[in-house]
């Protein structure tokens, strides 16, 4: 406790602003637990960059914890790039606090004489990706903090590709901020090096969205469409997009256009979560609409709800709507005819299905560790390669490359192409999915995340996990387990031969068990929020589609027992 006492009151020089300093004494004199947990540790960067609450603290998102970031990246930026004119772009989201946040990481940046294009106001992460490259930049920084709740903010830092930073920028730039005393942060804004964007560059990221999502699909003059963009950035984009490519029936949830930071609509604005798209789909019952699409509020991620056999509307995970994505795009560059260079991409605890396709159509399959910016960075090395499409289970997809982030915007239009299209032959966006089923074997998956906050919860979700690698599961649903994936270690381990191999992925915290039937157990911490998560994949063949609803309640019977063997029922 003294360790942390001292680093707080560090915070009451003249340095600090007169709010700080009271808030800071106040957390002394009146409340000791708080205190700790604003300053028990320095904020830290995870798989999706900085992101945590807002306030006072060493433990929180504030211009102090977001200005020491700058001013070490900036120092980095420097080193590296000792002889160019190093330029930087910047994006926010609606989120509390995020345009006056973004404005002082632009004062440190020009401070520190890098130039600096800042977004006059909101917009989406994907849009900041690909200015990055628009803009010739060496480094990008978007404020958002995705999907948590109204309390949170965050600082995601891209690189000169328009992707995540990954090894070794990551680490170098986290040694720079680490080295730096608070103090050492230039607040003097230079303002003659910070220009306001806008027009322009929305102009060439919506031309290109549209290029890269269009596929000229029939039936769009039938094809309803309700869309939400649930309080956040993608009000600034998707209506155009689809717009120009020919989509007229778009219905847009009026009470949740309006961006706003309290999200006071929904419980999460999570398009993951049933609660966060029943506004639009209780609009698309009432109009009779095909679909409805809900983005996050920095339009990373999209959420989807189809028809289903019954003429419902049924919300599609993650891992659906990426297989259906991807097979719709490896269809179209089978009729330009293969290369021989393209590759499908995807992470460790995503479905497996994705590996079955790519093995069906002769392309390579590559895959990576949680976080789009592992997929960003087999695209900048493998510069040989045609990257088609890519995504993970938490319903981030990527169409091509000229963003190197996942990319709700492009991904809305792909997936109103193939329902559109599959509407036109008589079909629909559900049925094409289960024809998938069928071609390449039925893939069942279950996420259970369970929240452990603070200090004390940090420690718990530690040993979770310890316990959950020292005490190995033997057998899953009457499954004996068959290998044993430690990439903490990079080992995977055959416990039935003893046959031991490599994992050439970067060290991560995460165990994964799978069984001689392929049934998938994955267990890691999240990178972003004071979560451990347990992924569930299952699988069996589907030899009709008329079987579906069957072999369906069968695999989902089977996660259920799964989930009660595994005590996280």
């Amino acid at each position: 406790m003294d360790t942390i006492l001292n680093t707080a009151k560090s915070w009451l020089t003249d340095f600090f602003d007169t709010d700080t300093k009271n808030e800071v004494e106040a957390l002394i004199n009146n409340n000791t637990e708080e205190l700790k947990d604003r300053f028990y540790k320095n904020m830290e960067f995870g798989t999706g960059g900085m992101r945590g609450v807002m306030g006072v603290g060493t433990n929180r998102i504030n211009k102090y914890t977001l200005g020491k970031s700058t001013q070490g990246l900036s120092n980095y930026l420097k080193k590296i790039y000792k002889d160019e004119a190093i330029q930087v772009v910047i994006a926010y989201d609606c989120r509390h606090n995020s345009d006056t946040l973004a404005r002082t990481v632009a004062e440190v940046f020009s401070a520190n004489g890098i130039k600096v294009f800042l977004f006059s106001e909101l917009r989406t992460t994907p849009e900041l990706s690909f200015a990055v490259r628009y803009l010739n930049c060496h480094a990008g920084i978007v404020l958002t903090a995705s999907h948590n709740p109204p309390e949170y903010n965050g600082y995601k830092v891209y690189w000169t590709d328009g992707g995540q930073i990954v090894p070794p920028q990551d680490g170098a730039i986290i040694s720079e901020i680490n080295g730096l005393d608070i103090e050492e942060i230039n607040f003097k804004a230079d303002e003659s090096l910070i220009e306001l964007i806008d027009k322009e560059v929305d102009e060439a990221f919506i031309a290109e969205s549209v290029a890269n999502g269009n596929f000229n699909a029939e039936g769009k003059d039938d094809f309803k469409i309700v869309f939400t963009s649930l309080h956040g950035t993608s009000i600034t984009a998707i209506p155009e997009v689809l717009k120009r490519a020919g989509y007229q029936n778009v219905t847009i949830i009026e009470e949740q256009a309006k961006p706003d930071g309290n999200f006071p609509t929904v419980d999460s604005p999570n398009p993951e979560e049933t609660e966060a798209l029943s506004m639009a789909i209780k609009k698309a019952e009432e109009i009779g609409a095909d679909m409805v699409v809900g983005t996050d509020p920095d339009s990373d991620r999209l959420g989807i709800a189809v028809r289903n056999l019954e003429g419902q509307m049924e919300i599609l995970n993650g891992n659906q709507t990426m297989v259906l994505m991807t097979k719709f795009l490896l269809e179209k560059q089978k009729a330009e005819g293969f290369k021989g260079n393209e590759f499908i991409a995807t992470t460790i605890v995503s479905t497996p299905m994705m590996e079955t396709m790519a093995k069906a159509y002769n392309v390579e399959f590559k895959t990576s560790l949680t976080g789009f910016k592992w997929i960003g960075k087999m695209i900048k090395d493998f510069p040989e390669s045609n990257f088609i499409g890519g995504g993970e289970e938490s319903f981030g997809y990527m169409v091509g490359d000229f963003v190197r982030d996942k990319d709700a915007v492009t991904s809305t239009l792909l997936a109103c192409e193939i329902a559109a299209q599959a509407k036109a032959n008589g079909s629909s966006f559900y049925k094409d999915l289960i024809d998938c089923y069928v071609d390449y074997g039925f893939y069942q998956e279950k996420l259970i995340s369970i929240t452990k906050k603070g200090m004390s919860g940090a420690e718990e979700i530690k040993e979770m996990l310890k316990d959950f690698k020292e005490n190995p599961v033997v057998s899953v649903s009457g499954s004996n387990v068959k290998w044993i994936e430690d990439y903490n270690t990079g080992t995977a381990k055959n416990v039935l031969t003893g046959e031991e191999k490599t994992i050439d992925i970067p060290n991560s915290n995460v165990l994964i068990y799978e069984t001689e039937d392929g049934t998938r157990i994955a267990a890691r911490p999240s990178g972003t929020e004071p979560k451990v998560k347990f992924y569930i994949s299952t699988n069996t063949t589907l030899d009709q589609a008329s079987n579906f609803k069957e072999v369906a309640r069968s695999l989902n019977t089977k996660i259920d027992q799964i989930l009660s063997e595994l005590k996280l029922s």
